[in-house]
């Protein structure tokens, strides 16, 4: 296909999301898989094959906000950004967090102004005695959707399954999970309706300790799952009624173990699911996704207007 419709193609599908958000909007996180414009240690520079993949990833999710993780740094932020814009989509906000994985960042990037930023970098918990930082700590950010509807986003990517030396990486990601449910309980109790998304790779299943924990399900401040899945004709429940019916939901390939699972998310506070449009929140599927990165991205819809 010759270049000049590919960039007519991804402008029509902006604009299809940009006509779509003056009543709704759509959310995407995405995992970049090691985004970096230059190798850092055993981390090489991320390929032109698996920019141009993440890019037609991103561009086939239509949002208006998306939540990354594993992004390298501002100057690969802006690199994708800039990219973005050059094959029609622009998102002139952004956020990026530094904290102390000096590697690999959560970022966000949106075509809603950005209203209010609070960068968690140094919060911290102990464990058996030890401080231990939250290693990338979490983009909080406030975006107007337009003048009468504003949400609050969280970006979070809970430490890896990867072992470390100086400590378990389960109770890690227990800890920073306790982290995450802590401030957004600060929020929650002074502000019940609040609009909150928290939009990331989690690097959990949904029953793990971790998952249940920022949920917090059946508890006062419960988010709820939007558990976006592929659009591809499942549409009955389960043979067993205490389970969620059997879509196609997994959101990354673990080729260690040669197996796929969810573990990446976008979770909404009560006041936020009174908004939630359920049929237009999946997962999105491309050819050869894999080029790109290790996770698929996932998009929740939202009314841009409290109900």
């Amino acid at each position: 296909m010759p270049n000049t419709a590919r960039f007519f193609l991804a402008l029509l599908a902006c604009a299809a999301g940009l006509a779509h958000g003056a009543e709704s909007f759509r959310v995407a996180t995405y995992n970049l898989q090691n985004y970096l414009d230059a190798p850092r240690g055993t981390r090489p520079a991320k390929s032109d094959p698996a920019k141009s993949k993440i890019r037609e990833s991103i561009l086939a999710t239509k949002a208006d906000v998306i939540a990354l993780q594993e992004i390298g740094g501002t100057n690969a932020l802006l690199e994708l950004r800039d990219n973005l814009k050059r094959e029609g989509c622009d998102f002139p906000f952004w956020e990026l967090v530094n904290a102390w994985d000096t590697n690999i960042h959560v970022a966000v990037l949106s075509r809603f102004p950005i209203t209010r930023r609070v960068t968690h970098t140094n919060d911290f918990f102990l464990l058996f005695g030890k401080r231990h930082f939250v290693k990338r700590g979490f983009a909080e950010v406030d975006i107007r959707v337009n003048d009468h509807y504003t949400f609050t986003l969280f970006t979070a990517h809970l430490k890896s399954k990867l072992t470390v030396w100086d400590a378990d990486e389960q109770e890690l990601r227990e800890e920073e999970a306790t982290v995450l449910r802590e401030i957004l309980d600060a929020i929650l109790s002074a502000r019940p309706n609040a609009n909150v998304i928290v939009a990331g790779d989690l690097n959990d299943v949904r029953d793990s300790k971790a998952v249940r924990t920022i949920i917090n399900a059946g508890r006062k401040h419960a988010l709820i799952d939007t558990r976006p899945a592929e659009q591809n004709g499942d549409d009955q429940p389960n043979n067993n009624p205490r389970y969620p019916p059997p879509q196609i939901t997994w959101t990354h390939y673990f080729g260690k173990e040669d197996s796929y699972g969810r573990i990446d998310y976008i979770l909404m506070s009560r006041g936020m699911a009174r908004e939630w449009v359920s049929n237009e929140t999946f997962i999105v599927r491309l050819p050869n996704w894999g080029v790109g990165s290790d996770h698929r991205p996932i998009v929740a819809t939202f009314v841009a207007d409290d109900r």
